[in-house]
C-alpha cells in the first residue's frame, strides 16, 4: 500500500500537499468537487480538507500547524523540511475519505510532503484498587426521611376515579 492509496474505514491519516499553482487556482480548490478533481477522486468531504497559503501560519509555522493544530506528534515531523515549505498547501485528512477506500492520481501540480498520523487517545486505564471504587460499596443504609410517601399518590390516584367516575356518570 503506497501513500496514496486509503485503506477502508482509515482513521487520523493526514497528506500533506504543497500546490504548484497560482493563488487563485490554489483558492479555487476550496470549493466543492474541485479537490476531488486534483486528487482525481469522487466524492471527499471538503470540510476535512484545508487548503491555505503557509505564510498565513505566520509564526507557528507549518511545523506548529501539524503538532499543535493536527496532534501530529514531533517524532514524525522534520522541522527543517517543513520550515522550508512555502506558498501553498493541502492538508487531507482521511475523514475526507468517508470511511470509502481510494487510490490519489493527484495533479503533476500537486506533490506529496508525507503521510502523518494523529495521536490516538490512549484509553486503557489500570485496574483501581481502591475500597470506594469496588460495586456496592457506598452505604446501604435507609433513614426515615428517604421512604416513600405515598399519601399523596394515593389521594391523586381517587381524584382520578372520581373524575372518571364522574365523566362516566354525565355520559350515560
Amino acid at each position: 500500500m503506497s501513500d496514496l492509496t486509503v485503506a477502508p474505514h482509515e482513521r487520523g491519516v493526514l497528506r500533506l500537499f504543497t500546490l504548484d499553482m497560482r493563488p487563485e487556482e490554489a483558492k479555487f480548490l476550496r470549493e466543492p468537487g474541485a479537490a476531488d478533481q486534483v486528487l482525481g477522486v469522487d466524492g471527499l468531504d471538503p470540510s476535512h480538507i484545508d487548503i491555505f497559503p503557509v505564510s498565513d501560519l505566520e509564526e507557528l509555522g507549518l511545523y506548529g500547524y501539524m503538532t499543535e493544530g493536527c496532534g501530529v506528534s514531533a517524532g514524525q515531523l522534520d522541522r527543517n523540511a517543513l520550515a522550508s515549505v512555502d506558498g501553498w498547501v493541502m492538508v487531507l485528512r482521511s475523514a475526507a475519505f468517508n470511511g470509502h477506500p481510494a487510490t490519489l492520481n493527484p495533479d503533476p501540480r500537486l506533490r506529496l510532503i508525507g503521510l502523518f498520523t494523529e495521536e490516538a487517545t490512549n484509553w486503557t486505564g489500570g485496574i483501581i484498587e481502591t475500597e470506594s471504587a469496588k460495586p456496592f460499596s457506598a452505604p446501604q443504609t435507609v433513614t426515615a426521611g428517604d421512604t416513600p410517601r405515598r399519601v399523596g399518590s394515593a389521594i391523586l390516584a381517587l381524584v382520578a376515579l372520581v373524575v372518571i367516575g364522574g365523566i362516566l356518570w354525565l355520559i350515560l
